[in-house]
């Protein structure tokens, strides 16, 4: 026995189906439409998060640089630039973010360099530290220097007296026996025993002319080259002789009789009195 056909559907069903099918279609298209704009919405695109990506790694590379060229600074104020860097590199991220990659992060949104050396003050306000380097020479060593320390004469030169047979021959300086006697230039220097002047050293300049120290207790240096302001012996009271003393001579160096050496320090710019 055949099947039964099934009975055809109406005009009306056919309608209603059709309004059913189109009912559907248009909630499809809804809820794409809607996915579509949600996506849109919560998530940038693609360029986007490179820009933002780049722009971030650039920012941080850029302030790590700067951190390591300020190792020198103060710990807490390198670690307080560290945290400056890193709030300013996230804040660059989220603004490329936020206006949809169409502009990379540049240098200025970086934090300035350090001045470090270079003067002005860090991002604390306080001054930054200068160095300096300078070649400081060593101090000149006097051309002409005094006999002893203790300015003050005692006899001066032409003075007479029963200590000497017809005039002083120089200058007295009366100081305690011990005392460093100095080299008054460069030179070199000889010692010998004289029964009036007794123990001396004789100071050769580079013109001939000699300094005469006499009635020395001791000697330090007797024979070699000496530098102004060398210590060459010590105050004594040998040979024809009161008490200690220096007796200061200056003999020029063609042989003559000694001159006052007191013209001869004030011309040098010293002055002994």
């Amino acid at each position: 026995m055949a099947p039964e056909a099934a009975p055809r559907p109406t005009r009306a069903e056919l309608r209603v189906a059709a309004r059913e099918q189109s009912r559907a279609q248009r909630r499809d298209a809804a809820k794409a439409a809607t996915r579509t704009a949600l996506l849109r919405v919560a998530l940038p695109s693609v360029a986007a998060l490179g820009v933002a990506a780049a722009a971030a790694v650039t920012v941080q590379g850029q302030a790590d640089q700067q951190r390591a060229q300020a190792a020198g600074r103060i710990p807490e104020q390198t670690a307080a630039a560290g945290a400056a860097d890193n709030a300013q590199a996230v804040q660059a991220a989220q603004q490329a973010l936020a206006s949809g990659g169409g502009a990379q992060a540049s240098r200025g949104d970086a934090r300035q360099p350090l001045t470090g050396t270079q003067g002005g003050a860090d991002p604390a306000g306080q001054p930054a530290a200068q160095v300096t380097t300078t070649d400081q020479a060593p101090p000149e060593r006097p051309r002409i220097a005094m006999p002893v320390a203790q300015h003050g004469l005692g006899e001066v030169f032409g003075a007479a007296g029963t200590h000497w047979s017809k005039r002083h021959t120089g200058i007295d300086f009366p100081v305690d026996g011990g005392s460093a006697v100095m080299a008054v230039t460069d030179g070199t220097v000889r010692t010998q025993w004289n029964p009036s002047y007794g123990y001396m050293t004789i100071l050769k300049m580079a013109d001939g002319t000699e300094a005469w120290y006499c009635h020395l207790r001791s000697y330090k240096i007797r024979k070699g080259t000496v530098k102004a302001g060398d210590v060459i012996a010590f105050v004594g009271s040998s040979g024809n002789s009161t008490g200690p003393h220096l007796h200061f001579e200056i003999r020029p160096a063609d042989g003559g009789a000694p001159v006052d050496p007191l013209p001869w320090f004030l011309a040098q710019g010293l002055d002994p009195r």
